[in-house]
């Protein structure tokens, strides 16, 4: 029978997660909440902690499931911080409770370390397997930003690194019954951990076609903006967006004409300024577009116009097991892509043909947007390969459907 048939039981599954209410994360809020309960009929429990400043905990509805949620004290000080993060742990106690009374199919735990032990006890009381997702490389983070003078409280980030790295790899992970990483390189760097690679799954970023085919339109509906380089996401201070000014300055020489739109906002005060800070000093101030956050939709159109798109992503060690989401939004828009050779970057480039993947280098960006802005014919070529790889590969409706198998072989299992 297909995924999503009505005669089929769907699974239950008790779900602790980092995710603040209301989620924003595409991941939660499209894959689990639209696909998996909406198609599928999946029935979630959340249990999370409100983004918002609350006093008491309660359970309420949310997009289908429930939610048991945490109050949450968010006050500036460290006392106020102390304590959101004991309503916290206290609401994660929970999970003993409905693992117990609920009964659940799974208990699953993301990126929660300490709350994550208290699912994984939860499990084994109720005799239910136990699957930990890892979306983002936390012990590792917390370790590079202590070394590398990135942390407020150095000794602190570094403990606590050290610890979590602990229970990740020697509780979590070793007695969970499988486990969801975020890349194949994440799977490659869990793998070398001691960790046995059959009981992990890749769980890349996707897109929620939806919006994506309405910003597209009928064939030849878009009329794309000639030499214009489009960048979607945030501008604050760590992505490094200074670097595209730096590389629109080279392409400039060659191409007088060429523009950068960055479709965004930066998250703090001085962010956008820095940008155009080095606009002014390159002097190319008036090739630079600025338009500031843009409804879902709006943003989108502006990215479809737009000749190239660029995701340059600024290589960390920390960063390099990520699933950049920018990429396959691009592609889904049917842009060419200028990329850096991030791991997962590289191998959507090199699965797709839908773009040039390079060297993190100001000159190597430059000469790849040359070469794409002197093609208008093959970055159309591009775009619809990278659509195409997208319908295959990157909806949440396809990677709904992989998940979907994976629980239901744990359960068989």
């Amino acid at each position: 029978m297909p995924n999503g048939d009505p005669k089929i039981t769907a699974p239950r599954i008790l779900f602790l997660t980092a995710d603040k209410h209301p989620s924003f994360r595409v991941d939660t809020v499209v894959l689990f909440t639209k696909e998996l309960v909406g198609r599928l009929r999946y029935k979630v429990d959340w249990i999370m902690q409100s983004l918002h400043a609350r006093t008491v905990a309660e359970c309420i509805e949310w997009e289908g499931s429930r939610v048991w949620l945490a109050p949450a004290d968010t006050r500036d000080g460290m006392l106020p911080r102390l304590r959101k993060r004991f309503q916290n742990y206290r609401n994660d106690l929970r999970a003993l409770r409905l693992a117990r009374q609920g009964d659940y199919d799974i208990i699953q735990a993301r990126d929660r370390y300490f709350g994550g032990v208290i699912a994984l006890c939860a499990a084994i009381r109720a005799g239910k397997p136990f699957v930990f997702w890892l979306s983002f490389p936390e012990p590792e983070a917390s370790v590079y930003r202590a070394k590398n003078g990135m942390a407020r409280y150095p000794l602190i980030y570094w403990v606590r690194g050290k610890l979590q790295a602990l229970l990740l790899y020697k509780v979590l992970l070793k007695f969970a019954r499988h486990a969801i990483v975020q890349s194949e390189q994440m799977k490659r760097d869990v793998s070398e951990c001691g960790i046995d690679p059959a009981k992990l799954t890749v769980v890349p970023m996707g897109v929620d076609l939806d919006n994506f085919l309405q910003v597209q339109g009928g064939a030849g509906s878009v009329a794309i903006e000639a030499e214009t380089i489009a960048y979607l996401g945030t501008l604050a201070s760590e992505r490094r967006i200074d670097f595209l000014v730096r590389v629109l300055a080279l392409v400039v020489e060659t191409h007088p004409n060429a523009r950068l739109i960055l479709v965004g906002g930066g998250d703090r005060p001085g962010d956008e300024e820095m940008i155009t800070r080095e606009a002014d000093r390159l002097g190319v101030r008036a090739n630079l577009i600025m338009t500031g956050r843009l409804p879902q939709q709006d943003a989108l159109k502006r990215i479809r116009n737009a000749q190239v798109c660029v995701s340059p992503f600024f290589p960390t060690p920390i960063l390099n097991s990520t699933s950049p989401t920018k990429l396959v939004e691009y592609m889904a828009l049917s842009r060419p892509v200028v990329a850096n050779d991030h791991p997962e970057q590289k191998l959507v480039i090199e699965q797709s043909r839908a773009g040039l993947c390079v060297p993190y280098e100001e000159k190597a960006f430059a000469n790849a947007i040359r070469t794409l802005l002197d093609s208008p014919d093959e970055c159309d070529r591009m775009g619809k390969r990278g659509l195409e790889y997208v319908l295959a590969n990157r909806s949440y409706v396809q990677i709904a459907d992989r998940l979907d198998r994976t629980y239901r072989e744990i359960l068989e299992a």
